[in-house]
């Protein structure tokens, strides 16, 4: 059966999404259409790109996160320099090297930007601050920036919806003012941005699959602890990042949504061991295969 699909934000969480795709290609769901936000626009970009899901497997099974972690050179001499980088540049880490890997994995797919795509087959969702804008790539460039999509990278769109604020330096985008936007992780306005393709009841063509991190929506969260300033900015960031998409996934059909809840993991934990990213794949298959057990009856 063929299906589109919506993936969520999560930063390393993503690693389940390998177990997601196994358990689809054994219960014979081909995905079309995809969209993606943060992590979840990562892997949304390997699967527009023709990626098969044994080399998905491959691409996370040898990857190092660490290899993403680019703070500026100076860093390494004068520690301390790294909060004037975060006053100054709004980040630790560049982002550099997380694009150039994406760069030259959709290289090998011949896919360097969204010209090189099926029209309609991949949608990133980006935060703009300077507009305060959610922003739906490739759809809204044209209109919001005066950019023709046919020439926007992949690779770059991709980094900017996984740009998670302060852990990496916002990206820059020029507009139709001499001002360019600060463009930030999509999860910021949208981590789960099902309402790009409708619920599956409601889908003209397939059904609409959605795979969303933490847990059903009824599961009442638990009271975040908040001593300083820095718990203060995780709990804002974790309350934006839910509020729009709780409230439309409370109001859609939650039969078409696969939950995977993820404890212990840091979205940003840039330092997990295989071991956990071993667990996180066999979670995301135990709950995708759980799932499609009843789907879509």
């Amino acid at each position: 059966m063929k299906i589109d699909a919506v993936l969520s934000g999560g930063g390393v969480k993503a690693f389940a999404y390998a177990g997601v795709l196994k358990s689809f290609e054994e219960n014979d769901l081909e995905i079309e259409r995809v969209a993606g936000t943060s992590a979840g626009a990562i892997v949304a970009s390997f699967l527009a790109s023709n990626y098969k899901t044994d080399e998905i497997m491959q691409l996370i099974d040898e990857l190092d996160l660490k290899q993403f972690l680019d703070p500026p050179a100076l860093t390494k001499y004068i520690p301390f320099s790294k909060w004037l980088f975060l006053y100054f540049q709004l980040g630790i880490n560049k982002g550099n090297k997380l694009e150039n890997w994406l760069y030259k994995q959709l290289a090998r797919k011949n896919i360097y930007t969204f010209n090189d795509i099926t029209p309609g087959y991949l949608k990133v969702v980006v935060s703009d601050l300077s507009l305060g804008k959610l922003v739906v790539i490739p759809d809204d460039l044209k209109r919001i920036y005066g950019l023709n999509p046919k020439f926007f990278p992949v690779a770059k769109a991709v980094r900017m919806s996984a740009g998670f604020p302060y852990f990496f330096m916002p990206k820059k985008l020029p507009g139709k003012t001499e001002k360019k936007s600060i463009i930030v992780d999509g999860g910021l306005l949208s981590n789960f941005p099902l309402w790009l393709f409708g619920s599956g009841n409601n889908s003209e063509t397939r059904p609409v699959l959605g795979i969303k991190f933490t847990g059903s929506i009824e599961k009442q969260n638990y009271p975040r602890k908040i001593n300083n300033a820095f718990d203060m900015f995780t709990a804002l960031f974790a309350t934006m990042k839910q509020a729009h998409d709780a409230r439309y996934i409370s109001k859609s059909d939650k039969k078409n949504i696969i939950f995977i809840p993820i404890e212990d993991v840091d979205s940003v934990d840039f330092h997990i061991d295989e071991e956990t990213k071993g667990n996180l794949f066999l979670l995301g298959k135990s709950h995708a295969d759980e799932f499609l057990k009843h789907w879509p009856n």
